[in-house]
């Protein structure tokens, strides 16, 4: 009888079925489920924990050149080339900015905080000598903030995507604005 049943699984293209096989085989998709759920669970944990350690100027770090144009009070322009650094630590950048044209050049620095998509902060340009705050918004490689001193505003774009950068400022003073372009 044994063989007979053996016989008609092999035709059906299946194997005998017993208790012990059967109780292995639930056993086997037990363990399949309960590792797919760690597994899970795992990935779940490491991109809630990489998205935590993540700031909002994460995507800035690091060196940065290129170049533009920048504009002044007496309608001119003038071809600049730029290079850029962020230094990201948490929720805090520090960044330099230089940009030179043959008749124009600019130091800019910044120290920034980011709490919770709300930036603010100080900036100052060296080569005249000025300093003041940062006030705006941004995260995800977008930015929109002003940064004022006595007697100057301007206000700044910068937007990010991959290893490209455009940075916008317009300005109610001597410097009109300049538009850049930097690559990581």
């Amino acid at each position: 009888m044994a063989h007979q049943l053996a016989y008609l699984a092999a035709v059906d293209g299946k194997r005998p079925v017993s208790k012990k096989d059967r109780a292995a085989d639930l056993f086997a998709h037990a363990r399949r489920l309960t590792l797919a759920a760690v597994a899970f669970l795992l990935a779940t944990l490491a991109a809630s924990i990489s998205h935590a350690q993540s700031s909002a100027f994460a995507g800035l770090a690091g060196s940065w050149s290129g170049g533009g144009t920048v504009m002044l009070d007496d309608g001119s322009s003038e071809r600049i080339r730029c290079r850029a650094v962020y230094r990201v630590s948490g929720p805090n950048m520090d960044m330099s900015l230089t940009c030179a044209s043959d008749a124009y050049k600019f130091n800019l620095a910044a120290n920034v905080v980011d709490r919770g998509g709300v930036v603010s902060g100080s900036w100052s340009e060296s080569s005249r000598n000025v300093s003041g705050s940062l006030e705006g918004r941004g995260g995800g490689g977008n930015f929109q903030v002003v940064a004022s001193a006595a007697g100057f505003n301007a206000n700044i774009s910068l937007h990010t995507v991959g290893n490209k950068q455009t940075v916008t400022m317009r300005a109610d003073s001597q410097f009109r604005g300049a538009n850049i372009s930097l690559t990581k």
